[in-house]
């Protein structure tokens, strides 16, 4: 087996800093990406950044030099991995009012989140019968992989978790229980919004899994991990397994969801048009419309170019 690295570097980063004049950072940010020839998406917001970007490390070395000089984001946290290609097509840095959007205005990470641990404790935490174990990730995630005995809370959207918690703490609350929660997502980033979100709501053993599920896959060795199946992640690797290795899904061009190969026998899935996911979602006209930017993007591939609606 070869010792050399894939050549593309990707990172994963988030930081929760308040930015002043978010607009002003946004220009400056995207020319140094397309400088170094850094591919992925970059969100910027009063309360911070958040996104992946992937390229050379060189190039890579740069940019994040850049990042970590904006003000609060010395301690930035990353999560690397390798790609024998680029795994984006285009550069994006982007306007939002939040960097993962939750919709609760008075949510602030940086004043009080949940405990963190790391892989070893989160073992030890997860197997406690008593632990209540909650994926705070959307269900197309949740639906290719998830740690044993999660609670998938099928919310389609970040920010119907708030409502969903609320009434799953009633049903414990009728029962007489007092909630020890353990919260993941894919970087850790949700998970800060969620257990803020909890805290606030007055519980006090509240933890998150510190890295994610990236993380966690990255060091827990396989014979003892307590994940099972894949995880989703948002760029064309679709999915990954342990060790960060690139996973067995594909992705349907039409609604974003992850598609097996299972999915892809099925008879309502059409290249770039649908899958059985998404097939009783759309209209013939929007297949159509499906079907004619599939046709360009292949034609944009065969040329060597790319296509601008891919």
């Amino acid at each position: 087996m070869s010792d050399v690295l894939p050549p593309i570097r990707i990172v994963a980063l988030y930081n929760f800093t308040p930015f002043e004049d978010v607009s002003a950072l946004r220009e400056p940010l995207q020319q140094v990406c397309d400088q170094e020839g850094i591919k992925g998406i970059l969100l910027l917001a009063p309360e911070g950044i958040n996104g992946t970007i992937a390229g050379s490390d060189e190039g890579m070395e740069r940019v994040l030099e850049h990042i970590r000089a904006l003000p609060g984001c010395e301690e930035l946290e990353i999560k690397e991995s390798r790609a024998p290609e680029l795994p984006f097509r285009r550069m994006k840095v982007r306007l939002k009012k939040e960097i993962v959007t939750m919709g609760q205005p008075n949510i602030d990470p940086r004043k009080d989140v949940g405990q963190y641990l790391d892989p070893a404790e989160w073992n030890a935490l997860i197997s406690d019968p008593e632990t209540i174990i909650i994926d705070t990730r959307n269900d197309y995630e949740v639906a290719i992989g998830t740690f044993k005995g999660a609670e998938d809370p099928k919310t389609r959207s970040f920010r119907e978790f708030p409502e969903w918690f609320r009434n799953r703490r009633k049903e414990l609350e009728a029962k007489g229980k007092v909630p020890k929660i353990a919260m993941f997502c894919t970087g850790g980033i949700r998970c800060e919004k969620s257990t803020s979100f909890v805290k606030g709501e007055g519980l006090d053993e509240v933890y998150h899994l510190k890295g994610g599920i990236l993380k966690y896959l990255e060091t827990v060795p396989e014979e003892e991990s307590l994940w099972e199946g894949e995880c989703f992640v948002f760029d064309q690797r679709v999915s990954v397994k342990h060790g960060l290795e690139i996973g067995s899904y594909d992705v349907c061009h039409a609604c974003r969801r992850p598609v097996s190969e299972k999915d892809k026998a099925s008879p309502l899935f059409v290249q770039g048009v649908s899958c059985p996911h998404c097939h009783n979602e759309r209209t013939e006209e929007q297949r159509q419309r499906y079907a004619s930017r599939e046709r360009q993007e292949m034609l944009a591939r065969k040329r060597g170019t790319e296509h601008l609606g891919s």
